[in-house]
């Protein structure tokens, strides 16, 4: 796996939210495994069938065989009694290397299907690479155990492999920023999950319940409790200062974001975000995602 030859300066201003819409192609391709069947076979092979168990493990495998408090605490905003019905009797059932070389060979299969073998082998996939780990370099593990377990794994050799790798350093990096922030706000696992939902821009109420454990209780007595904070209105929508409190916390994800973006550099961040819009775009057009994944309803 080669690095691009594409100038980027290090260290050069970036336009505002620049980071953060690079980190949003990036991870369009990064989630695709989430939803395709392809890693369901792969762990289904292993011996890890129930879908809640196969997500648990594929994203958890790189911290090792750890406990359910482990992966309540990275994950977030899934249900811990939920996470304890799975963690960590998963590892009595396979490894975590093992788990991480189906997941591997998952994410091969997705994007082959979603993308073809001539995207994959492009020049275009290569740089993508290339620029993608290069901002990667500037990730800091302190504070974000899920990047810092990512970290450690070994770089794929094929393009689309360490396209994928690099996308997962990245995402998980923000990810494990945006943690400190909701804990900042003072948002707990359902209530971020509730008040991300009515900002449009998350999944749904149907598919947050059905894949982070929550019942429709949990939700409503989260939706009740923002709503005695001022932070949505007797509609379910956010009021100003929820809609405040919602910008404040994207706004501190991306500073805490910023390094590998600026290590980077403007013209790197603008090269890598062209590409992954077109693979992004590509994977969308293809049917990666659920019609019904994002909005409100």
């Amino acid at each position: 796996m080669t690095s691009s030859t594409t100038s980027a300066p290090v260290g050069a201003a970036l336009p505002p939210r620049a980071g953060r819409r690079c980190h949003g192609v990036l991870n369009t391709v990064h989630t695709t495994h989430y939803f395709a069947p392809d890693a369901g076979r792969e762990l289904a092979a292993l011996g890890i069938t129930h879908p809640k168990a196969v997500n648990f493990a594929i994203r958890g495998a790189a911290m090792g065989a750890v406990g359910a408090g482990v992966i309540t605490a990275a994950f977030y905003n899934y249900k811990p009694e939920v996470v304890a019905r799975f963690v960590p009797d998963v590892w009595r059932t396979a490894t975590p290397e093992d788990v991480l070389a189906a997941r591997l060979r998952a994410v091969d299969s997705t994007l082959r299907r979603l993308l073809g073998d001539d995207v994959l082998s492009s020049p275009e996939m290569t740089e993508a690479a290339g620029l993608a780990l290069r901002a990667a370099e500037a990730c800091s593990p302190g504070g974000r155990p899920l990047y810092a377990a990512h970290a450690a794994l070994p770089v794929p050799e094929e393009p689309h492999l360490a396209y994928w790798h690099a996308a997962t350093l990245l995402r998980e990096h923000r990810g494990d920023g945006h943690l400190m922030a909701l804990l900042d706000a003072e948002l707990d696992g359902v209530e971020a999950l509730a008040s991300h939902t009515a900002t449009g821009k998350s999944m749904t109420p149907k598919w947050n319940l059905a894949t982070r454990g929550w019942s429709p209780e949990d939700w409503d007595a989260a939706v009740e409790q923002l709503r005695g904070r001022g932070i949505l209105d007797a509609a379910g929508e956010l009021t100003q200062a929820g809609v405040a409190l919602r910008q404040q916390i994207e706004e501190r994800t991306d500073r805490l974001d910023r390094a590998p973006y600026e290590h980077l550099g403007a013209a790197g961040v603008e090269r890598l975000t062209e590409l992954g819009s077109a693979f992004a775009g590509a994977v969308v057009r293809a049917g990666a995602f659920p019609g019904d994944l994002l909005g409100k309803a």
